[in-house]
């Protein structure tokens, strides 16, 4: 069994930078003997800031990365530190690490689905490209952000590539209650994984953010979710259950089409 706690934070606009790493700092803290912990979406600088994405933007091997090592070293557990505007070159992206608990950054993935619905995201900055899953002591772990909720795709191709869990940093806001909800428990269900996602709580820029960070199991069950304030979210998951569901229930070994295959015969049925 692993313990999960999934930090949902409600950061003022007024705090600088500093302010904001050392409060998440602060919250990091409390959450000692949780073996994996997540934070939302942007926190460094507030998803909807896009006047300021460029100030507070820095190289993959920043100040967000040190601090953020140092506190999964001290924490003795694999971190997933939400995501930060990353600055390589002239290009932007939006990016989260994945440190273990040794303090070593397992892995980067830079968001590939940008939003541009009442959003200058995907004006601001570049998509990745790259699907990205580690393999640790817990379990397969594929990551992704927000949008990419909306994109089942990826979620395969991470299942293709081994993934048992998943892990969503996010700062999905107002009024899309329902999509949020169902779509953390049908990526859950149709790759029979757990989903972990860590939302923003509170406002930013006047947008409300709507919170609801939630741990799904592989049969879709919700373990642990909160309401849209400062929360945070704890549950255990054990990789064994993803292992179970899949022996017990087929559909992932029923698929036809795999990525990159198409369906036998190949043409329009």
């Amino acid at each position: 069994m692993a313990r999960v706690a999934c930090i949902q934070l409600a950061l003022d606009d007024s705090l600088t930078k500093e302010q904001r790493i050392s409060t998440v700092e602060g919250l990091l803290d409390r959450e000692k003997g949780a073996d994996l912990i997540l934070l939302p979406e942007s926190w460094p600088v507030g998803f909807f800031s896009f006047d300021r994405y460029e100030e507070a933007s820095e190289p993959l091997q920043g100040l967000i990365a040190d601090r953020m090592s140092t506190k999964a070293k001290e924490l003795g557990a694999y971190l997933l530190a939400g995501s930060f505007i990353e600055r390589e070159g002239d290009k932007l992206y939006n990016t989260s690490l994945f440190f273990d608990p040794s303090g070593s950054l397992l892995a980067a993935y830079r968001k590939i689905h940008l939003f541009g619905y009442g959003s200058r995201e995907s004006e601001i900055l570049t998509r990745g490209s790259q699907v990205v899953v580690v393999d640790t002591a817990l379990g397969k772990i594929g990551l992704s952000t927000c949008y990419d909720l909306r994109f089942p795709e990826l979620y395969r191709q991470m299942v293709d590539l081994g993934a048992e869990i998943f892990l969503v940093t996010s700062a999905w806001p107002y009024p899309r209650v329902e999509h949020w909800t169902v779509l953390n428990r049908a990526r859950a269900i149709e790759n029979q994984a757990y989903l972990i996602s860590c939302n923003f709580g509170g406002t930013n820029c006047g947008k409300p953010f709507l919170g609801r960070s939630m741990v799904v199991d592989p049969w879709g069950t919700v373990l642990a979710t909160a309401g849209d304030g400062q929360a945070v979210v704890r549950a255990e998951i054990d990789r064994e259950v993803v292992a179970s569901c899949r022996q017990e229930f087929p559909p992932l070994r029923d698929r036809i089409l795999r990525w990159p295959e198409k369906c036998p015969g190949g043409g329009i049925q």
